[in-house]
C-alpha cells in the first residue's frame, strides 16, 4: 500500500472529514450558479507536489477542472459525499480494493479507456469485478528497490543471502559504532512492512499461490507464509540492524526513515518505493544522490517485481467525469508531469524517450521487461484486513516485526502472525 488511503467505515466519519466534504460539495455548487458549465470536480489522494503536478495535468483538458485533495482520508471523504449526495465527478483512489467495492455498491459508472491505454499483466484486470471495468490506472508505483548512496555501499546485494550476510556485517559495526545501521524502516507506517512481505512472499511461493491469496482462495496456514516469514525474521532480527533498534522503528515513519539515510546518514541502505525520491528531493544533504537496486531474491534472475499504482473511477451519475477519465488514461496526458520528474505511468505505450527523470525511465523499462510482475497484496484484500492504522495486516506485520527484534524466536513469530492472518482472512472472507 501506498502512503495514502485508508478504508474508513462509514461509522467512523470524523467531524472534520464531514466538514471537508461539505466545504469541497458547495464550492461545486457555486461555480455551477455561475451560469458557466460547472466544473467537473475530481478528489486525490496527493497533496504537496503531486497535487500541484496533477493540476498541471488537467489543466490540459478541455473543461474546467477543480481538484480537492482528501488525503489519508479519501474513502471517509467519498463516504460522506455519497450519503450526502454530492459525490465528486471523477476520484483518485489508492488501492484496487476499493474500486471493487464502489462498484459492487453501484456507485461507481463503467468506463472505456482510450485507444492506446496498455498495463503490464500484473495490473490488468483488477479493476474490473464481474468483468466490467470500473477504474482506469493513471499512475504507478515501482515497490522493489533498495536506496543508497555509492559512497557508503560501494557493492549493494545481488540475493538475499548476500542482503543478509551485509546487514549482520553492518549491524556489527554499528553497535561497535563504527559506522551506521545497515538499514532504515518506517515501521510505524504497516504498509512498510507488508511492502517487504509481498516482495520475500513473491519470491518463495510456488507458482499461482501468490495470486490465489490475493483473490482469497489459498490458505494463509501455507508453507510459503512460514517461509516469507523466516526470511524477514533472519534478517529484521538481525543484532543492530536498524537506528536505535526494533523499538524505536516502530515509532519511525516513512518519511523520517528516508531522511535517515539521505539526510542524517544514519542508516546505509533504505528499502521504499520510487516515491522515496520525492522525500530525498526535500531533504537530501549534499550533491551526491542516492541510487536504487532491485528488492534481492534467492536468485538473480527471475526476481518479481512488486508494483502498486492508483486508480481513477467516475461516480455513476456523471458522464462528463467517463470522459475525464478517458482522457487520463490516454498516453499523453500526464505529459506535464512526466517532464517534470516523479512520475511513474502505468501504461506501457508511453514512449520510454518522454521520462526526463532517468530514474523513472529505467523503472519504466523494468515494468516492460520483468517476466514476473505482482501487484501489492495487501491492496487486493478485503475489508478491514487490507490494513490501516492499527488494522489488519498492517497490525499483524508490526507485531511480528516487534516480536522478532525483540528477541522472539523466529519460528514462535511467524506461527503466531500466520495464525492471527489465516483468522483476520477468514473474518473478512479474504481467504483460510
Amino acid at each position: 500500500m501506498t502512503p495514502v488511503g485508508r478504508i474508513v467505515p462509514a461509522a467512523r466519519l470524523s467531524r472534520r472529514t464531514l466538514l471537508h466534504a461539505t466545504a469541497a460539495a458547495t464550492a461545486t455548487t457555486v461555480v455551477g450558479c455561475s451560469g458557466a458549465p460547472p466544473a467537473l470536480q475530481v478528489a486525490v489522494v496527493w497533496n504537496g507536489s503531486e497535487l500541484a503536478r496533477f493540476r498541471e495535468v488537467v489543466a490540459g483538458y478541455d473543461a474546467k477542472v477543480q481538484v480537492v485533495s482528501a488525503g489519508n482520508d479519501i474513502d471517509a471523504f467519498l463516504r460522506a459525499r455519497q450519503l450526502a449526495g454530492t459525490s465528486p465527478d471523477v476520484a483518485i483512489l489508492p488501492t484496487s480494493g476499493l474500486v471493487v467495492e464502489y462498484a459492487r455498491r453501484g456507485w461507481l459508472r463503467e468506463l472505456t479507456p482510450a485507444a492506446d491505454y496498455a498495463l503490464p499483466p500484473g495490473m490488468a484486470d483488477l479493476l474490473s469485478p464481474d468483468g466490467r471495468r470500473y477504474g482506469v490506472w493513471v499512475k504507478a508505483a515501482h515497490k522493489s528497490l533498495f536506496w543508497y548512496f555509492p559512497s557508503m555501499l560501494p557493492a549493494p546485494p545481488r540475493t538475499w543471502d548476500q542482503l543478509v550476510t551485509l546487514t549482520k556485517r553492518l549491524g556489527a559495526g554499528a553497535r561497535a559504532g563504527d559506522g551506521p545501521a545497515p538499514l532504515a524502516i518506517g515501521a510505524a507506517d504497516g504498509w512498510v512492512l507488508t511492502d517487504w512481505f509481498e516482495n520475500v512472499l513473491a519470491d518463495v511461493a510456488p507458482s499461482g499461490y501468490y495470486e490465489a491469496l490475493a483473490h482469497g482462495e489459498a490458505d494463509w496456514r501455507s508453507p510459503a507464509v512460514h517461509t516469507a516469514l523466516d526470511r524477514l525474521a533472519e534478517l529484521w532480527g538481525v543484532d543492530g540492524a536498524f537506528p536505535g533498534g526494533g523499538r524505536r522503528a516502530l515509532l519511525t515513519q516513512y518519511e523520517e526513515s528516508v531522511i535517515q539515510v539521505v539526510h542524517h546518514r544514519r542508516a546505509t541502505m533504505l528499502f521504499g518505493a520510487d516515491f522515496v525520491d520525492d522525500v530525498s528531493r526535500r531533504f537530501r544533504r549534499g550533491p551526491e544522490q542516492p541510487e536504487t537496486f532491485r528488492f534481492p531474491g534467492a536468485r538473480v534472475a527471475d526476481r518479481p517485481l512488486i508494483v502498486g499504482g492508483d486508480a481513477a473511477v467516475a461516480f455513476a451519475g456523471s458522464a462528463r467525469g467517463a470522459e475525464l477519465v478517458r482522457w487520463l488514461s490516454g498516453g499523453s496526458a500526464f505529459g506535464p508531469w512526466l517532464r517534470a520528474g516523479g512520475y511513474l505511468s502505468p501504461n506501457v505505450t508511453v514512449p520510454l524517450a518522454d521520462y526526463r527523470d532517468p530514474v523513472r525511465r529505467r523503472l519504466a523499462a523494468e515494468l516492460r521487461t520483468a517476466e514476473t510482475v505482482r501487484f501489492d497484496l495487501s491492496d487486493r484484500l478485503p475489508g478491514p484486513f487490507t490494513g490501516s492504522d492499527g488494522v489488519g495486516i498492517w497490525r499483524i506485520m508490526q507485531d511480528f516485526f516487534g516480536d522478532v527484534t525483540d528477541g522472539v524466536p523466529a519460528g514462535r513469530a511467524a506461527r503466531r502472525a500466520v495464525g492471527q492472518l489465516a483468522a483476520a482472512a477468514r473474518s473478512s472472507g479474504g481467504g483460510r
